[in-house]
């Protein structure tokens, strides 16, 4: 079996602390709520995926468990996992309400517990695209799935609505220098460098469309229970904040489609699906 070498970012000597403020970031506000509305693209990438029943499937970085539960409708069997305790019990919750059967297991997504070739498919949607450490976090991903499996990803792109309102949050509140972005992951040439290696790969431009009654709506969800969002407007003086609101609000004011005052907003990911030699 082909193995993929953790190797570790040269600049950042902290990535324990790094990783540590991230997942308080996660645990704040109520990511479970904006989680849920993108059901729809953890059902799309386990089509492309073609997931059989009775297939052992991983989700890393759950959150609370959009890719888990699409699994888990195609009669799968989930081990569902994160490193924030309460986004778990959020899609345990959901499991539970839906009738199915599902593991939650906390884990980190640079250190999955579970030994080589454990699952017939490892998914992850807008999750492990944000671990500190991609090589190493690739590599467990690679490790965990069994030759003849696949990896199945959804990634904000760069240029994407979500691209952009990470550009912008850095532009007000620099994030660390030596680190590579997260949308990377979003990227062809990222997946190639991470993935290449592991099998065969196939990625196609998706659309995912955010919809909300208005663009204020939108950023009053965001700013409350968007963790990453919500530390950022905490870590700004009154003035930073406002300044900062003005400029996403002018970046969904230009991207919505809508017509009626509501907001309807195209969010490009890139959709990946790597089949393991």
């Amino acid at each position: 079996m082909t193995t993929l070498s953790p190797v570790r970012p040269q600049a950042d000597p902290d990535l324990a602390a790094l990783k540590a403020r991230q997942q308080a970031a996660w645990a704040s506000g109520d990511y479970a709520v904006i989680g849920s509305t993108l059901q729809i693209v953890g059902e799309t990438l386990c089509e492309a995926m073609d997931l059989r029943a009775g297939a052992r499937v991983l989700d890393v970085a759950a959150g609370n468990g959009n890719a888990t539960l699409a699994a888990a409708h195609r009669w799968c069997d989930v081990v569902s996992t994160d490193y924030v305790p309460a986004l778990l019990d959020r899609g345990r919750a959901r499991a539970e309400a839906e009738g199915m059967r599902v593991t939650f297991r906390q884990a980190d997504a640079e250190a999955l517990p579970f030994p080589d070739a454990s699952f017939d498919a490892v998914v992850s949607t807008f999750g492990v695209m944000f671990t500190p450490d991609q090589d190493r976090a690739a590599a467990e991903l690679a490790r965990v799935c069994r030759p003849g499996g696949r990896i199945g990803l959804a990634s904000w792109t760069p240029d994407g609505f979500i691209g952009q309102v990470f550009r912008t949050l850095g532009s007000h509140l620099p994030p660390p220098a030596a680190l590579r972005s997260p949308l990377a992951w979003g990227t062809q040439a990222r997946i190639e460098e991470l993935f290449g290696s592991a099998g065969e790969i196939r990625a196609e431009p998706r659309m995912y469309v955010f919809r909300y009654r208005s663009t204020r709506e939108w950023i009053d969800v965001f700013r409350t229970l968007y963790g990453p969002m919500l530390k950022a407007f905490a870590a700004l003086p009154a003035s930073g904040q406002a300044a900062l609101e003005s400029d996403l609000l002018a970046l969904a004011d230009r991207l919505n489609t809508a017509q009626d005052g509501s907001m309807v907003v195209p969010g490009a990911y890139l959709e990946v699906v790597v089949t393991r030699t």
